[in-house]
C-alpha cells in the first residue's frame, strides 16, 4: 500500500473552501471566522471557557498540591536565564511606547491563557510578527531562541517554515505565512524574579516562565499541516517521524492484551465515541487550547504493566516530546515525569500498522502528552492522516504557565516584605 500524499488532497483554487478566504488579511478573517460553520462553533465554544480563572488541569478535579517546588536547581539543570534576560532586554531596546504596551503584560495576566493553536486570530496579544519590522520579529525570535533548546528552536522555527509553505499551496499567504504569530512579553525579565513569554499562531504555541534558575515551558502545542515541505528552499524537511515511529513501535512491543488494553477506541472517528468526545478542531486530543481546567481522567494502561521493551519506548516519545526544552531544564523535566512512571497511564486510538493513523496520550500527575494525526483543515482529507498532527505537552495540578512556582515566589516575596 502506497503512502498518502498530501498532494492528493489540494483543493482547487477556486474551491469555496480556500476562495472565499483570499485576499484576507489575519484581522479581517478573524472576524470572517466568526460566522464561519467550522470555525465559528469552535470559536463560541472556546469563548465560554476563556474567562474562567486558571485552575488547572487533573485527572479528577481536585488539584494535587506538593508536586512542583521552587527550589534552587541542581548544578547543571539551571535555566538559560541570563541569555534569555539578555535577549529580551534587545528586544525592549528596540520598541516605541506604543508597541512596549501591547507587548508587555503582568507575570500573572489572565492573557496567558488566550492562547490558540487555528489560524483565526481570536486574541491579539502582544505583537504581531508579520506585523513588525524585520529587526524586532528577530529580536523577539531571538528571545525564543535563547529559551529553547538548539533542536527545540529548530523544530519552532521549521513548523513556521511549513505554515508559510501551506499558505503558499493555498493561495492564502496573508493568513498563514512564517511570522503570522503572536509574541508577548509576561512580567519584568530579571535572572531573580519570575517573568516569562508567549509565542502563539496556527500550529506552534509555546510558554514559558522562568524563575531563577528553575523554567516551564508549558502549555506546548506543536503541529504541522502537511508535515513536510517538498518544494523549495527547505525541500526535505519532515517532522515528528521519529515520533510517530517509536509510537508504532511501542504498540507493536506491547502484548496482544496490553494492546488491547491500551486501546481505548479501534477507530479515529469510532460509532463507540460518546457525544463531545470527538471535537470539530481538536478532534481527539484533550489538552489543547482553552483547556486550562479541563479534567482528564486516566485512561488505557499503567506504565508499570509494560515490558521492558516497551517502557525504553516511552522513554523515547517523553524525551522527544520534552526536547524543546534547554538540555538542564529537560534533565530535570524528565527525572520529574521518571519519577511518577508508578502513577503514569498510556493510552491508544486508531490503528498502529504501516500508515495508520493513530492518537496516543501519556498522562501522569506532572505531564500530559499527546499526538494527535488529523483530518484536513486546508487539505481536503475527510479522514484522519500521518500528514497533519497535532501534539500537546501540559503540566497538569496546577503548573501550566508556571503558576505552582509562580504561587510560591510571590508568597515567598511577600514575607520577605514583611
Amino acid at each position: 500500500m502506497s503512502t498518502p500524499s498530501f498532494r492528493d488532497y489540494l483543493y482547487t483554487p477556486d474551491h469555496p473552501r480556500v476562495a472565499k478566504l483570499r485576499g484576507l488579511d489575519a484581522r479581517a478573517y478573524a472576524e470572517a471566522a466568526k460566522a464561519d460553520s467550522f470555525a465559528g462553533p469552535m470559536i463560541e465554544g472556546w469563548k465560554k471557557l476563556y474567562p474562567a480563572p486558571f485552575v488547572g488541569v487533573t485527572n479528577d478535579g481536585v488539584v494535587r498540591k506538593g508536586l512542583f517546588t521552587l527550589t534552587e536547581a541542581l548544578p547543571g539543570e539551571e535555566a538559560p536565564t541570563s541569555g534569555m534576560v539578555a535577549a529580551a532586554g534587545k528586544l525592549l531596546a528596540l520598541l516605541p511606547s506604543a508597541q512596549l504596551d501591547r507587548l508587555c503584560y503582568a507575570v500573572d495576566a489572565h492573557e496567558w491563557q488566550s492562547w490558540a493553536n487555528p489560524e483565526f486570530m481570536q486574541h491579539d496579544t502582544g505583537l504581531r510578527l508579520d506585523e513588525c519590522d524585520g529587526p524586532v520579529r528577530d529580536a523577539a525570535l531571538a528571545v525564543v531562541e535563547a529559551s529553547l533548546s538548539p533542536e527545540g528552536y529548530a523544530l519552532t522555527r521549521n513548523l513556521m517554515r511549513i505554515n508559510g509553505f501551506l499558505g503558499d499551496l493555498v493561495d492564502l499567504p496573508l493568513l498563514m505565512n512564517e511570522y503570522s504569530y503572536n509574541f508577548a512579553l509576561y512580567g519584568t525579565p530579571s535572572e531573580t524574579e519570575p517573568w516569562g513569554w508567549q509565542l502563539f499562531g496556527h500550529h506552534v504555541a509555546l510558554n514559558c516562565l522562568v524563575v531563577g534558575s528553575q523554567m516551564v515551558i508549558s502549555p506546548v502545542f506543536l503541529g504541522a499541516e502537511p508535515d513536510t515541505i517538498d518544494d523549495g528552499p527547505f525541500q526535505g524537511l519532515k517532522v515528528f517521524k521519529e515520533r510517530i515511529q517509536w509510537a508504532r513501535e511501542l504498540m507493536s512491543a506491547l502484548t496482544a492484551d496490553l494492546r488491547d488494553e491500551a486501546t481505548v477506541y479501534q477507530e479515529m472517528q469510532d460509532p463507540a465515541m460518546p457525544q463531545g468526545r470527538l471535537h470539530s478542531g481538536d478532534e481527539r486530543h484533550l489538552a489543547g487550547c482553552f483547556q486550562d481546567n479541563r479534567v482528564i481522567p486516566y485512561e488505557g494502561i499503567p506504565v508499570p504493566s509494560m515490558p521492558p521493551a516497551a517502557l525504553a519506548l516511552l522513554d523515547r516519545l517523553v524525551e522527544d516530546s520534552i526536547a524543546y526544552l534547554p538540555a538542564g531544564p529537560r534533565a530535570a523535566r524528565l527525572r520529574e515525569i521518571q519519577g511518577h512512571y508508578q502513577d503514569t497511564w498510556f493510552s491508544w486510538i486508531g490503528g498502529w500498522r504501516g500508515e495508520e493513523a493513530f492518537y496516543f496520550r501519556i498522562q501522569s500527575p506532572v505531564v500530559i502528552l499527546e499526538l494527535d494525526h488529523h483530518t484536513g483543515v486546508f487539505l481536503n482529507n475527510d479522514t484522519p492522516a500521518p500528514f497533519h498532527m497535532h501534539t500537546v505537552v501540559r503540566t497538569p495540578n496546577g503548573n501550566d504557565y508556571g503558576r505552582a512556582l509562580l504561587g510560591q515566589a510571590v508568597g515567598h516575596m511577600a514575607g520577605k516584605d514583611r
